[in-house]
């Protein structure tokens, strides 16, 4: 199979779902709004073609925004997504290595002084970053004693011709990267910016320590991820990337970034992070810059995050109680990845409420607030999840709050560890039980019931609208 990006962008115009821009953008000033734009008005992706200041370049955006683009990006319906992803991630498949001379990504090499990250259209994104970010690069890293390759996306200021930012959160990039600081050695790295969907849906994905993402990426698109040598480190990466930045992180490396308008929704102040010293960077002829949107809701970054979660949260609650009646989970892009609504029919009471404190305790720390809805409630319609909380949830036994639990380093109304960096967060995580009854009382569900239009679900509009 195709295992680029601009396959993936060919299908999704080819189904309707992006819109080409062939009048004159700018990377640093306007591109990241219409694409924004685009998706919040349209519900398409996009593709820019004319550059300011960079000929020979396009740029994507917003382009793996929603289950349906998703759905997409495996070959299955917008509905299979989920349950496609639990499927597969079970069956691994290791990458294989394939000539570098025919390798896409090797078209251009460029080293030494010819490697000038000014001329990579990389986009201002937010009205308060200090300048253009790359957020769409895939650190691959291996762990100095086991040679495992480790795949994780990090955001990047653009910091010079050859230097980036780095940061590095309190994951498993950081226990790698602690590992070379013992050893007093510089890290390598190899940046992947743009590839496949499974490649970066990967990249996301919370796999046991010591897991190659690239080998979940592989068990995503049913085959293994070709790979390359870098020229420079000794790492392989995806033989048709559009781009790779090959580098070193020094163990000491310190430097001021931000402020940078992050997953939340809102900023990451200025602080300090790492930095990517750049040694080389090789790219197709005619490459295309995946400009991967973050900031206000929505965007690739919010949508890529709450899809593996609602993944991980769904094989992390299907067992709970001995197996809950699971219909649907969301964790909300919208709400900066840290809500999560849960969909379940309730046999006993109290289930729903078990079932959310299992969802504040999956692996990945973003969702501080859950919702239980029952089963007439579509969990993906904030209009219908809104009733359930104003017409079926009592205060005082419905909404528990669990003080002085771990947040997310991203919220910014929690408090900071004293002692300890912003990474580190203790705050309040919050479960709201918006089910009716449980189905062993049947006549309060009963009394619960959305007062919909007679005959709702047997009425089909396009049966009586006028001829076009």
């Amino acid at each position: 199979m195709d295992q680029s990006i601009r396959g993936y962008l060919a299908n999704l115009e080819q189904q309707g779902e992006l819109v080409r821009f062939r009048k004159e953008v700018d990377p640093h000033e306007n591109l990241t709004a219409i694409g924004w734009k685009t998706f919040d008005r349209l519900g398409k992706a996009s593709l820019f073609d004319n550059l300011t200041g960079f000929p020979g370049w396009q740029v994507c955006n917003q382009i793996l925004i929603d289950r349906r683009k998703w759905g997409i990006g495996l070959g299955v319906a917008e509905e299979d997504v989920i349950e496609t992803f639990n499927t597969r991630v079970k069956s691994p498949i290791d990458p294989e290595m394939v000539d570098a001379a025919g390798a896409p990504v090797k078209e251009v090499i460029l080293k030494g002084d010819e490697v000038d990250l000014t001329k990579v259209p990389a986009a201002w994104t937010s009205e308060l970053d200090p300048g253009p970010f790359i957020a769409s690069g895939m650190a691959i890293i291996k762990d100095p004693d086991t040679g495992i390759r480790n795949m994780s996306i990090h955001r990047q200021q653009i910091m010079g011709k050859n230097r980036t930012g780095y940061l590095i959160c309190p994951r498993q990039a950081l226990r790698i990267y602690q590992k070379y600081q013992e050893r007093n050695e510089p890290m390598p790295v190899a940046m992947v910016v743009g590839a496949h969907p499974a490649i970066y849906f990967s990249s996301s994905y919370t796999a046991p320590y010591g897991t190659d993402e690239l080998t979940v990426a592989g068990a995503l698109m049913g085959e293994p991820v070709r790979m390359v040598k870098c020229e420079t480190i000794d790492i392989e990466v995806p033989a048709e990337a559009e781009m790779i930045l090959e580098g070193e992180i020094p163990p000491d490396a310190h430097t001021p970034e931000g402020p940078f308008g992050e997953g939340s929704g809102g900023y990451a102040m200025e602080g300090f992070t790492q930095y990517l010293d750049v040694k080389c960077i090789t790219r197709r002829e005619k490459p295309i810059f995946y400009a991967m949107q973050c900031g206000a809701p929505m965007t690739d970054t919010q949508a890529l995050v709450a899809t593996a979660i609602d993944m991980l949260l769904w094989d992390h609650l299907k067992n709970v109680e001995g197996g809950l009646d699971l219909l649907d989970l969301r964790c909300l892009g919208l709400a900066g990845m840290m809500a999560v609504v849960v969909k379940l029919r309730p046999r006993v009471e109290g289930q729903a409420k078990t079932a959310l404190m299992a969802a504040l305790s999956g692996p990945q720390m973003h969702p501080k607030l859950a919702i239980a809805v029952d089963e007439d409630i579509d969990a993906s319609d904030m209009r219908q999840v809104f009733w359930s909380l104003t017409t079926r949830v009592h205060a005082a036994r419905d909404v528990i709050k669990i003080p002085n639990a771990r947040t997310w380093s991203l919220d910014n109304v929690s408090d900071i560890v004293p002692g300890q960096s912003a990474m580190h967060r203790i705050g309040t995580k919050t479960i709201i039980d918006a089910t009716k009854p449980a189905v062993t009382a049947p006549e309060g569900r009963e009394r619960f019931t959305m007062a919909m239009p007679k005959n709702y679900d047997s009425v089909d509009l396009a049966d009586f609208l006028p001829d076009s």
